[in-house]
């Protein structure tokens, strides 16, 4: 049929994708025009239904089903409901595809019969979906359908494997993957195709094409799906069908996020069979999303956490939650930020997650991709935010919470709204009955004014019943009346009837009962700027003590204000906090403010700096002076105690750093990040580049190149962390350009000391050793002691690398001479581990057993689980050489897990080489292939010489084929010869052993 223009089509089509249903007409405009409607575009809408509506009549005896012969198959219908075009839906082609995979999909049948239905379902593709017609709805439309078909396929492509028909999947799927090159999903069941059908080296090229694909464009690398079968490939089993249907269950932790339910939670049972409706209805064929709307403290969050909780059991693959905190002035989370949270949950290491924020959703929908989880966006401010939250395969389900409308999530994405309104009367009198008592069933006229006065918003109701149980003896009639008056009095909006002015007077009415030490406490607690609080930054905050600042926030917990998060600490809700912000503006004097704003910050650098003191003791001398406080610190001096203050309160300082960078307090930002330093590179990488990076930004702010290449060495070493070498590289350079135009010879000698640290880890050996002899001469010119030692301790461990082994040994004597008189027994720990590593070289067993114990008593003492997992390590490494292979495997778990935890990718490849070389020894050549092709994926993943070069090696000597032993051996030569690294040798020797030498 001839519609004419492209806008024309564009209508059809957006009625079309809801056929069936009713569409609006605002909806249809966004759909069509999107942000740019023209001036008169509901007559523009009207000209192109009516046309529609005479092509669909022509048309007709073209589009009549195959049981009517009178009726027309399509009709377009107006209503109050906007347009509903009325046409069976297996006469459109994506309900028909969508109704299809539905039915592959359920339960029962054979394979044979899926791979039927399911090809019945591909053949209904001919190019691309809605094509030619242009704007922003049809663009993501077209990419949400083009995600289920890619769904589609992957499901006939297990089927097919299991039913034989590795040819036809492998010549399909290349096709799709020459098309789409960076679904990373396609890839994975082509590489699965490919050892299926026996041709392993072409599912190794297909991984690596895969890989360097992913590193270009995206910055990123495999998921955990794609390294798996990678593993499966390269450990050198036959190539096999797929298992069942399902995807392979992740390996972990299931994230179980969902904040607790609400006590009390009242009616809203037609909203949440709304809920259960949709997702029963939608979810086998598209990511079902549902947007709760409504106005601030009506109760989304209580109905979207009721629903979850309710729903889990339907997504066994786990539930995330997160708070976007959308209305809050100073600290509306990015999606950026959202991201990392998820993708961590979801098991992705510190080093994995991407930098940027479209890499970082590309790579969370490829987690998500296949799971049956349930993902809930709570308090969102705008499409922008959910948008890369979004998965992109129907397996989930997300439920979005706002006070805006959110209509370009309904109109682009699909997403079924739910306005939320006030509670029904009967309801709102149900939940005062049950949170005031008794007393309610005595005054059920006051209790239906109360409900009135609150104007039925949770938020407002449970506060007025707070107040009425306070007050027991006053009757509720008497609260109606001075919650009346207040309301007259205060008209804070000037707006009658909305609900806000309602919440405002209730606050106020609330506040108005409480002693004046809280009421002001309320005020001051809402200028702090991280998402929680305890007595101590209370105390800060108000200038009292912590006793007295415990008090007063159960003051307003009974009250409902704040909310107790666990036995210590409190939050607010973002209404309460924009309400107590505006309160402190108006009652508060600027001097008054700014004053609490400085007790806090000062109170939270004083005890940052008391945490650090007792876990680094001697460098607290590199560490800015702790400022004076007025308020008590808590005791920190068990280095438990300040290890879990600094894991609470990191939320706090990474937001105290935003804000101090931000408003007209740099110098706190800047000293925050000097005094974290130390904390932030055992484990904390994404918080340190944003607490290093505002670090930075402060000082360029006010002309301190000093603090400047401070912070930019932080954010070297959390690129180095992280294996971002590059962008490691380029901090450390510029921290010392800066260090050198400042003449700071201290600032210079560190900057070269972690240069050195990028170029060993790239296996760039004589660099690293130019760099670090530099340093050792800058320490040793200032009498810097502990600087020397470092400098040495780190020369030596790439003189190790080099086959340079006296010398490693003689320097980390030197250091550890110069350690023990600065009594820094963190690095002391570090060295005493090197020197174990050079004596197993030197066969020096029972020195390096000895050593490496010493060092792992020590590093447990300090706390230190990065340096653990490298003693452990290397103490396996001592109990292989000994022959005691279940020791030597106990510890390198031990290491592997430490390792883990602490997102070290480039030490998890070396416990897995270890695991490997501890299996081949003890005779389990199959555990050991496990193990190093796990080691190798990852060190190829992060650009480690070095571990791959073991891994190789390791492979090699645990083959039992001849072929794959020699290829192993020659590539571990290659890159042994490269680093310039005396393993090269020991391969030659077996590669001429095997007659197979050609190097």
């Amino acid at each position: 049929m001839d519609l004419g223009p492209a806008k024309r089509r564009t209508v059809l089509a957006a009625l079309l994708a809801d056929a069936g249903g009713w569409v609006a007409a605002e909806t249809l405009i966004d759909r069509v025009w999107g942000e740019d409607p023209p001036a008169q575009v509901r007559s523009t809408l009207y000209a192109h239904v009516a046309r529609i509506r005479r092509v669909l009549v022509d048309s007709a005896p073209h589009l009549r089903g195959a049981d009517d012969d009178t009726a027309a198959a399509a009709s377009l219908v107006r209503g109050p409901g906007g347009y509903r075009l009325d046409v069976s839906r297996d006469l459109v082609d994506v309900h028909r595809f969508r109704g299809l995979v539905g039915r592959a999909r359920g339960a029962g049948g054979s394979d044979a019969g899926r791979v039927a239905t399911l090809r019945e379902a591909m053949g209904l593709w001919r190019g691309e979906p809605l094509a030619g017609l242009p704007g922003a709805w049809a663009a993501r439309t077209r990419e949400t359908w083009l995600h289920q078909r890619i769904d589609a396929v992957l499901a006939w492509a297990d089927a097919e494997l299991r039913v034989g028909g590795q040819v036809v999947v492998v010549d399909t799927l290349s096709v799709l993957v020459a098309e789409h090159p960076l679904v990373e999903p396609l890839a994975v069941a082509l590489m699965r195709a490919l050892h299926a059908a026996g041709r392993a080296p072409e599912a190794l090229a297909c991984y690596t094409a895969l890989r360097k694909r992913l590193a270009d464009e995206l910055g990123t690398t495999p998921g955990a799906e794609a390294r798996r079968e990678h593993r499966a490939v390269l450990s050198g089993g036959a190539g096999t069908a797929p298992p069942p249907s399902r995807p392979s269950p992740r390996v972990g932790v299931i994230p179980a996020q969902l904040p607790m339910e609400a006590t009390g939670f009242t009616g809203r049972e037609e909203e949440l069979a709304h809920l259960d409706k949709v997702v029963a209805a939608d979810r086998a064929t598209a990511v079902v999303i549902s947007a709760v709307s409504g106005t601030a403290g009506v109760g989304k969050t209580a109905l979207a956490v009721r629903w979850a909780h309710r729903a889990r059991d339907r997504f066994p693959d786990g539930q995330l939650y997160v708070n976007l905190r959308g209305y809050d002035p100073d600290r509306p989370m990015a999606a950026a930020e959202a991201l990392v949270r998820f993708l961590t949950a979801l098991g992705v290491a510190g080093q994995d997650v991407p930098l940027e924020e479209d890499d970082r959703a590309a790579r969370y929908r490829t987690e998500v991709a296949g799971r049956r989880m349930l993902i809930v966006l709570d308090n969102a401010a705008t499409v922008e935010q959910v948008r890369p939250l979004l998965p992109g395969t129907g397996s989930c389900a997300v439920l979005v919470t706002s006070r805006d409308s959110l209509a370009g999530l309904v109109a682009r994405e699909g997403a079924h709204r739910l306005d939320l309104d006030l509670l029904p009367v009967d309801a709102a009198r149900i939940l005062l009955r049950r949170l005031v008592g008794p007393r309610a069933e005595a005054e059920p006229g006051a209790v239906d004014a109360l409900a009135a006065q609150c104007a039925r918003l949770p938020l407002a109701l449970r506060v007025a019943a707070e107040l009425a149980v306070a007050r027991p003896g006053t009757p509720l009639a008497d609260l109606v009346d001075e919650l009346a008056d207040q309301q007259r009095r205060l008209d804070l909006l000037g707006a009658d009837g909305d609900p806000r002015t309602a919440v405002a007077a209730v606050f106020s009415w609330s506040l108005r009962q409480l002693p004046a030490d809280a009421a002001r406490a309320f005020r001051l607690l809402g200028l702090h700027p991280g998402p929680d609080v305890d007595a101590y930054a209370a105390a800060a905050l108000t200038d009292t003590g912590p006793a007295d600042a415990r008090r007063t926030l159960d003051v307003l917990a009974r009250a409902h204000l704040i909310q107790r998060t666990d036995t210590a600490r409190y939050s607010m809700h973002d209404l309460l906090r924009a309400y107590a912000t505006r309160l402190a503006t108006a009652e508060e004097t600027p001097g008054a403010r700014e004053a609490a704003l400085d007790r806090l910050f000062d109170h939270c650098l004083a005890t940052a700096a008391a945490a650090m003191d007792c876990l680094h003791p001697a460098e607290a001398h590199l560490r800015p002076t702790a400022p004076e406080t007025v308020t008590p610190v808590p005791d920190l001096s068990d280095p438990d105690a300040a290890r879990a203050w600094l894991d609470t309160e990191r939320p706090g300082l990474t937001a105290m750093s935003a804000h101090t960078a931000t408003r007209g307090r740099p110098t706190h930002a800047i000293r925050l990040s000097s005094t974290l330093y130390r904390h932030l590179v055992s484990g904390q990488h994404t918080d340190g580049l944003t607490i290093h990076g505002h670090a930075r930004d402060a000082a360029r702010e006010i002309g301190d190149p000093v603090g400047e290449a401070r912070a930019l060495i932080g954010l070297g070493i959390a690129y180095w962390q992280l294996a971002r070498h590059e962008p490691a590289r380029r901090h450390l350079q510029q921290a010392l350009t800066l260090f050198r135009q400042a003449d700071d010879v201290t600032g210079q000698a560190r900057a070269l000391v972690n240069l050195g640290l990028v170029d060993e880890r790239l296996g760039r050996f004589l660099s690293a050793v130019e760099y670090l002899e530099q340093a050792l001469v800058l320490y040793r010119r200032l009498d810097d002691r502990l600087g020397e030692a470092t400098a040495l301790k780190d020369l030596a461990s790439v003189e190790s690398q080099l086959g340079r082994y006296d010398q490693s040994a003689g320097h980390l004597r030197q250091s550890l001479s110069l350690l023990r008189r600065t009594s820094n027994r963190y690095l002391e720990a570090h060295a005493l581990s090197d020197l174990g590593a050079v004596e197993v070289r030197l066969d020096q067993l029972d020195s390096a057993a000895g050593h490496q114990q010493l060092a792992l008593t020590l590093l447990r003492e300090v706390g230190d689980r990065y340096g653990e997992a490298g003693a452990l390590h290397g103490l396996g490494l001592v109990h292989t050489r000994h022959g005691r292979h279940p020791d030597a495997t106990e510890c390198h778990r031990q290491a592997l897990t430490l390792y883990r935890e602490n997102g070290d990718r480039d030490g998890e490849a070396r416990a897995l080489n270890g695991l490997g070389e501890a299996a081949r020894a003890a005779g389990r050549p199959t555990d050991a292939l496990t193990h190093h092709t796990e080691a190798l994926t990852i060190a190829e993943d992060i650009g480690s010489p070095t571990q791959q070069a073991r891994a190789h090696s390791g492979l090699a000597a645990a083959h039992h084929s001849p072929t794959l032993t020699a290829h192993h051996y020659h590539r571990a030569l290659t890159l042994y010869t490269q680093l310039g690294m005396p393993e090269a040798d020991t391969i030659r020797t077996n590669l001429a052993d095997l007659n197979l030498s050609g190097a």
